[in-house]
């Protein structure tokens, strides 16, 4: 078996997380990723948490979890050669994908025109704040996650009256949709060249991948429903519950399933007037659901718990930790989990491939690049440029490698 994307070349002008996650996936998928940073490195490599590296140096978190199976090439894109040399690059790829602000790309001599004169049949995936085809009014601003998921209502999901909304709630979602938009995209643009021959433009605003991911919240609040409703209040019971060694999620939403718990735990609920109505389930989890959930659980641990609430067909599941989640049979089995090197206080994991194909092979990615560790490399066999030449360069501020041999 082969992996799916074996054959496709990505140059990825990327920084921080919104693209790098996409390129990622694409790499643990099969294809080339020749990931194009400035001289100094891109700005990923300073964020935190600062991750401790075996040959004891450090890098940013950011940097670590989203580079994993790269090449890594130092270019100058401000220097008039640096930019020819990207372009020399872009003629041998299939994909030029870059997440700089809108109009950055352009303005270096390297935007999608500039790509698409020296290699029609490139897919030149973008991705931004909000967007660079269109006349967004949004469109020159800066953006990070948590903004756009702001601007797309996910912080209204569970929000109380009286409450504020709260940042970054599950993680940069704003960065990791945007990036699988990013991915969608790029393989219809690839099935499309099959098909014409040509190459295009796919565009991927981070604010626009935000209001897909929160489809539920749109609809819910234009029927006038509260945004709570999406957290549990008025679809039934959503809620979490403690067992004797942490806590376990049940998500009940139907009456035969409220039938089941209650002969489960031992109550009469389905006679009981107060649960007629399912909309108002969740307000009587404080009450009288909790309590007695949670007398039937307490003496049981999560796993024993949620296997009687999954074998009377009821949806349940722990609340993991890290360290549950390394020990678990169904992590470890699908290879969910990456350790990538040991740290000062154990293996430093991140998140692995999560699409399975029965007939294509999974890809062991290595570790995340130093910054222009394989310059000389891509130089030489993508370009075919020799030695000196790659030492002009060099000299010239073009890019910069740590093996250079100075004249």
């Amino acid at each position: 078996m082969t992996a799916p994307l074996a054959g496709i070349r990505v140059l990825a002008c990327e920084h921080m997380q919104a693209l790098p996650y996409g390129t990622q996936l694409m790499a643990m998928l099969g294809a080339e990723i020749i990931k194009v940073e400035p001289p100094q490195g891109e700005a990923g490599r300073a964020a935190r948490p600062i991750v401790p590296l075996p040959d004891g140096t450090t890098t940013g978190g950011t940097f670590a979890r989203n580079n994993l199976g790269k090449s890594s090439i130092t270019v100058d894109l401000k220097n008039h050669r640096g930019q020819q040399l990207f372009l020399d690059l872009a003629r041998h790829c299939d994909v030029v994908a870059e997440n700089m602000r809108p109009g950055v790309m352009d303005r270096l001599g390297v935007g999608y025109a500039d790509i698409a004169a020296v290699n029609p049949k490139a897919i030149y995936l973008s991705v931004s704040g909000f967007g660079n085809l269109g006349d967004s009014p949004y469109r020159s601003r800066p953006a990070y996650a948590p903004v756009v998921e702001a601007m797309a209502g996910f912080y209204e999901i569970g929000r109380r009256d009286g409450q504020p909304p709260r940042p970054g709630i599950a993680g940069p979602i704003g960065d990791t949709s945007a990036a699988m938009f990013g991915v969608i995209g790029t393989l219809a643009a690839l099935r499309n060249r099959e098909l014409t021959g040509r190459g295009q433009y796919v565009d991927v605003a981070m604010f626009d991948s935000m209001i897909a991911m929160n489809e539920m919240y749109m609809q819910v609040a234009s029927l006038g429903l509260p945004g709570g409703m999406v957290a549990g209040q008025g679809t039934g019971i959503l809620d979490t519950f403690r067992a004797s060694d942490g806590y376990f999620v049940v998500a009940l939403i139907r009456e035969h399933q409220l039938a089941r718990l209650s002969s489960l735990i031992g109550t009469d609920w389905p006679s009981d007037a107060r649960f007629a109505d399912r909309g108002q389930w969740g307000a009587l989890v404080p009450d009288v659901v909790r309590p007695a959930v949670e007398a039937w659980a307490g003496s049981r641990n999560r796993a024993a718990v949620v296997a009687a609430l999954a074998g009377a067909g009821i949806a349940a599941g722990p609340c993991n930790t890290l360290d549950d989640l390394m020990l678990d049979e169904h992590v470890t089995s699908r290879d969910l989990l990456i350790r990538t090197h040991d740290g000062p206080a154990g293996p430093v994991v991140v998140a692995g491939n999560p699409i399975r194909m029965s007939e294509s092979s999974r890809v062991a990615v290595g570790p995340a690049p130093a910054a222009g560790e394989h310059t000389r490399d891509v130089l030489r066999e993508v370009l075919g440029l020799s030695d000196s030449e790659i030492d002009d360069l060099r000299r010239d501020g073009v890019h910069g490698v740590a093996d250079i041999v100075e004249a």
